[in-house]
């Protein structure tokens, strides 16, 4: 186990099956097959000390450690456990701070959001299919015999789709910051920002089996997160029994609120739902959003009826301006009743909404939510 600079954990590159508290010189006593498929992996046998693959790098042994704690690998004393692979990256990263492409802090945050996103998919990918896959298919079989070809066989695969899928994403966002109106949008841009949350959760977790509840969530987050990009939004993090998305467009948020409330209402296994969604300026950070916009979507999301979605007035008026919804049923009435009168198509708006009571917010004052339906 390791941990970087925010305390999460991640598996060490150099030794992903030492032991917690290991100390430097202890690889000869690791598992022969963790090592083998550890060179299976990197490609490369262990060469380095971290000082000798800091100065291969040419880089200092101090800007070396911020780059592996900032990957979220651990230290590992002056342990030959180090690759050209390793020495290879740092090179890389220090001669984008030499050429100014990036600055050293800059480069260290690159480090750090590379490392924490692989290291959440190395997981999530072992215990989704891996684990599953290495079960000896017939008796008398052994993990040792399964593990290495089976990994020899997909590494190549997943590593192709690894690079495939960031380039995709890398020209979506890549797109959305062109886009912007200004530098200052880049970081700072007015988004909806949705957060939707399984009702009962925590009584959920005491009454089921920990394998039945791992299934839940995951069907949960998997339905959430191909509703959200299949409707023009972006998932930006699931926490359980929740997530929480982000959309440029106030009506694709309306969208998939609504798609969600439908798609889980429908499902007898799922818990009801509950959707809260504010629109304003959002700060971005390392794939993550922040701010009193995000804030407020939880505020809503925590008291929304079950089954419903609420927004926040500003929310409700860039509906109003995008056409989305009508200023008020009397006005859609007046609408279609002039449109009738002059022999064309009246205005169609997809959504309704109706004012709640008003109601102070712990942090963000008094809040007038909206409940956002469809519109029959």
């Amino acid at each position: 186990m390791t941990v970087d600079d925010s305390g999460s954990g991640t598996g060490s590159p150099t030794d992903p099956e030492k032991p917690e508290g290991a100390e430097p010189g202890e690889a000869e006593t690791e598992d022969p097959l963790a090592l083998r498929l550890e060179g299976l992996i990197l490609g490369a046998e262990r060469r380095y000390t971290p000082f000798q693959a800091a100065r291969s790098a040419g880089v200092s042994m101090e800007l070396a450690s911020r780059f592996w704690r900032a990957m979220g690998f651990a230290d590992i004393g002056q342990a030959k456990a180090l690759t050209e692979a390793d020495v290879l990256a740092l090179r890389r990263l220090a001669g984008l701070v030499e050429a100014g492409l990036l600055s050293e802090a800059m480069a260290v945050q690159v480090a750090r959001s590379t490392g924490q996103t692989t290291a959440r998919l190395a997981e999530w990918q072992i215990d989704s299919f891996l684990e599953g896959l290495t079960e000896p298919p017939e008796p008398g079989m052994t993990r040792t015999e399964v593990t290495y070809p089976l990994m020899e066989l997909l590494l190549p695969e997943l590593e192709e789709f690894l690079v495939y899928v960031w380039r995709r994403q890398l020209a979506a966002a890549t797109g959305r910051v062109v886009q912007a109106g200004d530098d200052e949008e880049m970081v700072d841009r007015r988004l909806a920002v949705g957060f939707a949350d399984l009702v009962g959760f925590t009584r959920l977790t005491r009454r089921m089996e920990e394998e039945e509840l791992g299934e839940l969530v995951e069907a949960f987050e998997t339905t959430a997160a191909d509703l959200v990009a299949a409707h023009g939004g972006r998932l930006v993090k699931t926490l359980g029994d929740e997530v929480l998305y982000a959309a440029d467009d106030a009506g694709i948020a309306s969208e998939i609120a609504l798609r969600l409330i439908e798609t889980m209402s429908n499902d007898e296994t799922m818990p009801e739902l509950r959707v809260g969604i504010a629109f304003g300026t959002v700060t971005t950070r390392m794939g993550d959003v922040f701010g009193s916009t995000v804030n407020l979507a939880s505020r809503l999301t925590s008291i929304a009826p079950r089954d419903n979605v609420l927004v926040d007035g500003a929310f409700a008026q860039e509906l109003i301006r995008i056409g989305e919804t009508p200023t008020s049923e009397a006005e859609a009435a007046a609408e279609a009743q002039k449109a009738k009168e002059d022999g064309e198509e009246p205005p169609t708006y997809r959504f309704a909404l109706q004012p709640m009571w008003q109601r102070p917010v712990r942090g963000l004052g008094v809040v007038e939510p909206w409940t956002l339906t469809r519109r029959t």
